[in-house]
Order: structure tokens, then C-alpha cells, then sequence
């Protein structure tokens, strides 16, 4: 799995960070916090807090 993420997953992200949600660098934490609310399967959890993950370290930096 390359590092190219479908709109699905981007829209998803962006709108529970409209929602308030917080979010940080560490994974595992995203991933805990996405599993309290109600998400379709375990994939895209996983890749929507990965996504969630990668993009607070890009923002972090800048």
C-alpha cells in the first residue's frame, strides 16, 4: 500500500477535524480514539489514522 489515500479517507479525516476532534502524531492513540466512534470497518480506521497521524507531523513541522 503506497502512500497515495483515496478521497474517502481524506474527506473523512477533514471532517473530524472540522468536528473538533483531537488528534496527534502517535498512531495508536488516533486509532483508539477513531474506534470510540462509529467507523465502518477496521481498514479504513486504520488508514484514516494513519492519515490523521502523518498529517499532524507535516503540520507540526511547518
Amino acid at each position: 500500500m503506497g502512500k497515495i489515500k483515496s478521497k474517502l479517507v481524506k474527506r473523512s479525516a477533514q471532517e473530524l477535524v472540522k468536528r473538533g476532534i483531537e488528534f496527534n502524531e502517535d498512531f495508536e492513540k488516533n486509532k483508539k480514539t477513531l474506534g470510540d466512534n462509529t467507523m465502518p470497518s477496521k481498514k479504513i480506521r486504520n488508514q484514516v489514522a494513519g492519515y490523521l497521524s502523518r498529517f499532524s507531523k507535516n503540520n507540526k513541522k511547518k
